[in-house]
């Protein structure tokens, strides 16, 4: 196994080195995009440090040694395991996205081994999930459990050797980057060891699902005793402040040098970039970026379009993924006078812009591949009443400008919001099925309320989840339009219907808009 290596190219060095850890369980296919903002931070003022994809490599280790050591049961499982490493090897390879049904035998048969291999824990695993029967990931009490006990994770094998590795380092700090509740379980019986071991070592906790828990419960250090500091939203000038440290100059707002020769689950390496924190728009209903308070803060985009050309040249990128919210219409004008030179996706919103065939045609042009469109409802009247701020006959036009212009559209619908009714939801329906030609990619969510947001206080809510750290709350739909018919709609009605069912069949299994582009362009340049 490596040892953790330290980014030694720019000198003078500041005497703080820091390792960044990026926990599992998320989707394996692309590099943690904020640690890669938070080393171009440090690689521009001169701070050693070191990266560790813990996701990635947990995994890896994970399934190679089960499918090395143990003999499963049943035909499909020994299969998988015979064949993981010719399975690994399809996934980076760009001929596989051509044929979906290869495509998809080669992810179900991974997640075999890997959720075969975590049966024994007692914890459901998936190339995208972690579900532990016994601890909630929203009890405080059980994150605390997993720290001490961090023997009984299934990953324990792989990231006992790692960290004790990654500690003959002597780090000053470790920083754990968290962002979604899949990582949280692991995260803590990771920070457990270490402090088992070393229990003097500095901890630092970060991420997006960090800060929600921080500005939810509005406690600075939910982990006190395990963690010395929590970092609340963007972390590179926080970092740079615990260091003692101004900023000496600007560099680029992200860098992959640490990360970039890792083989993620993908035909090549994938540009995950971030113009923007926050979102341009920002007057949902419910929006969880308002209910944080999170500011709208973009780079120029001029600036974001060049850092994307240098970067993607520099990575040899397949793909670049960007992450905003929303992608600007003023980002979008500036990828159309200066291309990345990559093919990219991201979130839109369905404007005026994109009813516009021309640019369309600009955008395919400079490498757009994908939108992923959040429609949200089929229905006028539920979109006011969510200030979605998006027109369905301008919708509509977009959806066909897109296709017209060969750009895939992944679009994302929500059912069971509080304006919603029954009849509205048939109405999406309708929608969906009108524009099924137009839309290669589908999302059905069910709304989850976020407690924290502005129009919870008018509901009648209780718990959603039983935990301290729950991020929603249920409610009592003013419509009797309960969460457990909304269910029943999506799943008997909507995704049965003909014209559906087929996009349906499309969805990548557990990646699902991650590796989709692929499918858009590399089939189409077969």
């Amino acid at each position: 196994m490596r040892k953790a290596s330290f980014n030694t190219k720019h000198s003078p060095m500041t005497t703080a080195k820091i390792i960044f850890i990026h926990p599992p369980v998320v989707k394996p296919s692309e590099p943690p995009a904020g640690i890669a903002r938070l080393s171009a931070c440090l690689k521009a003022n001169s701070v050693e440090h070191g990266v560790i994809d813990a996701n990635l490599e947990g995994m890896l280790h994970l399934m190679r040694a089960f499918a090395r050591t143990e003999t499963p049961v049943g035909r499909w499982s020994r299969r998988a395991c015979k064949n993981l490493e010719e399975n690994l090897a399809a996934l980076q390879n760009p001929g596989t996205f051509c044929n979906q049904s290869r495509y998809s035998r080669a992810v179900m048969d991974i997640h075999r081994v890997l959720h075969t291999a975590g049966k024994p824990f007692g914890v459901q695993l998936s190339l995208s999930d972690y579900e532990d029967g016994r601890r909630s990931p929203l009890r405080s009490v059980d994150l605390i459990q997993a720290a001490e006990q961090p023997e009984v994770n299934p990953f324990y094998s792989y990231f006992s050797a790692r960290l004790a590795q990654a500690l003959e380092e002597s780090p000053d700090f470790i920083g754990f980057s968290m962002n979604f509740l899949s990582q949280a379980l692991c995260t803590m019986a990771m920070i457990g060891f270490v402090k088992k071991i070393h229990p003097r070592q500095k901890i630092l906790l970060g991420g997006s699902l960090a800060t929600s828990w921080i500005r939810l419960s509005g406690r600075t250090n939910l982990f006190s005793g395990l963690v010395d500091r929590m970092v609340e939203g963007a972390g590179e000038e926080k970092l740079l402040a615990l260091l003692g440290m101004t900023p000496r100059r600007e560099g680029p707002s992200a860098d992959y040098d640490l990360l970039e020769k890792n083989r993620y689950f993908s035909p090549g390496f994938i540009l995950p970039y971030s113009a923007a924190e926050g979102c341009w728009w920002r007057k949902c209903s419910f929006c969880p970026e308002k209910a944080e308070a999170n500011p709208y803060r973009p780079l120029s985009a001029s600036r974001a379009a060049a850092e994307l050309e240098a970067l993607a040249r520099k990575t040899q990128a397949s793909l670049i993924h960007l992450l905003d919210s929303s992608i600007s219409p003023a980002l979008l004008q500036a990828l159309i006078e200066n291309p990345p030179g990559s093919p990219w996706y991201g979130f839109a919103r369905a404007t005026r812009h994109l009813a516009d065939e021309d640019f369309c045609r600009a955008l395919k042009k400079s490498g757009c591949a994908m939108l992923k469109l959040g429609m949200e409802s089929g229905h006028q009247g539920v979109l006011d009443a969510l200030s979605k701020g998006i027109d369905l006959a301008e919708a509509s036009a977009a959806l066909r400008a897109l296709h017209r212009a060969g750009i895939a559209v992944y679009g994302y619908f929500l059912f069971g919001t509080p304006p919603e009714t029954e009849a509205d939801a048939h109405e999406t329906l309708d929608f969906i099925v009108r524009h099924s030609e137009y839309i290669s990619f589908l999302n059905l969510a069910i709304f989850n309320l976020p407690a924290g947001s502005e129009e919870a206080r008018s509901l009648s809510t209780q718990k959603f989840y039983e935990g301290d750290l729950s991020l929603y709350r249920s409610f009592l739909h003013p419509a009797g339009w309960q969460r457990g018919n909304v269910r029943n709609f999506i799943e008997k009605t909507l995704k049965k219907h003909p014209a559906v069912a087929p996009i349906i069949r499309r969805t990548p299994e557990f990646f699902t808009s991650n590796p989709a582009p692929f499918f858009a362009f590399l089939k189409n340049s077969k």
